[in-house]
């Protein structure tokens, strides 16, 4: 096992996907065979090269930055898609070479004894014989990889995959948690949905009243189901999931309990049509509106931060016929509403 310290945060990783070159490396303890395994203290650039770049793909709502999670689409449970996952990584040659790249590392001491156990496990039978050699085009080297950003933010779950680089024959499943098969595609998608912007149309627009009911509404074209596909395609491992999110409700919560909403609850059901509340026309005045707030006292010389968030149900399918619901998720955002008192004149 190796243990990083950044940030004053110690974490645990392991495998040769963790044995990249560290020129900065100190003094090192050998500590099981797969990979180079030892304990480094110090900082590392951009993760040290301690992660490998993943080979899945993500198409569709990803905001335009393909492979970056979602700032605010979160889910509504304590559940949360894998920090990390296993994945096909090389042919036996290919592994061959990243060995020997990962272990080119003359500045560190210390990792004799872990280098050799390193080539006992995969070169000298124990055990693996060769790199596999002998089994190429019959399978693959699967290591693991982690989400950048989670790792980044310090979340242990992004190094819990410590399993060293281990060996998988085509059409075999493999027998450790995380990884990936079409539900995993599917999770680490949903980590990747960009949906629209929660801010909704209110009437009145600008400023509202002390007891005036302000209606509010989002459309259905700005509120359409989104979707992402994950796809993996790599020597005989072919398998990809797609996640929709679909828009069910928006909840209001106006900023300031002196207020009441519409309905009581704030929770604001879709249409048929897929819009959300309703657009306040001419002769509406004396209606209470489906979806809307009425404030109970002015916001004074400031506003008062209405947050809106939109909840989408979340389902997935994938290769081979697979697929289920995930997790709802929710996407909100604050905007100010000025809020005056109704001016009465006396004559």
């Amino acid at each position: 096992m190796r243990s990083v310290r950044r940030g004053g945060l110690l974490t645990t990783v392991g495998v040769l996907a963790c044995a990249c070159v560290l020129a900065t490396a100190g003094n090192a303890a050998a500590k099981d065979p797969g990979g180079s395994q030892f304990d480094i203290e110090g900082n590392n650039d951009k993760d040290g090269g301690q992660s490998l770049e993943s080979r899945i793909v993500f198409t569709g709502a990803t905001g335009g930055s393909e492979g970056e999670a979602s700032g605010g689409f979160t889910p509504t449970t304590d559940w949360s898609p894998p920090a990390c996952w296993y994945e096909p990584k090389w042919t036996p040659d290919q592994f061959a070479d990243e060995f020997r790249k990962r272990w080119d590392i003359p500045h560190a001491s210390g990792v004799g004894e872990a280098y050799q156990l390193s080539q006992d496990h995969y070169i000298n039978g124990k055990p693996y014989e060769d790199f596999n050699k002998k089994e190429a085009g019959k399978g693959l080297w699967w290591d693991s990889v982690r989400d950048e950003k989670r790792a980044e933010a310090g979340d242990p779950a992004a190094f819990a995959c410590d399993t060293k680089t281990f060996w998988v024959e085509n059409g075999e499943p493999p027998n450790v948690e995380n990884a990936v098969t079409p539900e995993v595609l599917a999770q680490l998608a949903y980590a990747r949905i960009k949906v629209p912007d929660t801010a909704v149309t209110l009437a009145p627009a600008n400023a509202t009243k002390v007891n005036l009911p302000t209606w509010a509404w989002l459309d259905k074209a700005k509120f359409d189901e989104v979707s992402v596909t994950a796809s993996l395609d790599v020597g005989g491992v072919h398998i990809q999931a797609n996640t929709t999110a679909k828009p069910i409700s928006l909840k209001l919560e106006p900023g300031t309990p002196d207020a009441e909403t519409y309905p009581a609850s704030g929770e604001c059901t879709i249409n048929d049509d897929g819009s959300i509340g309703e657009p306040y026309a001419t002769g509406k005045a004396d209606q209470d509106p489906p979806c809307g707030i009425k404030y109970l006292r002015s916001s004074g010389d400031g506003t008062f931060e209405l947050q809106a968030t939109v909840t989408w149900e979340v389902a997935w399918t994938g290769s081979g016929g697979a697929g289920g619901a995930l997790p709802d998720g929710a996407f909100g955002s604050q905007q100010a509403v000025t809020v005056h008192e109704i001016q009465a004149v006396n004559r």
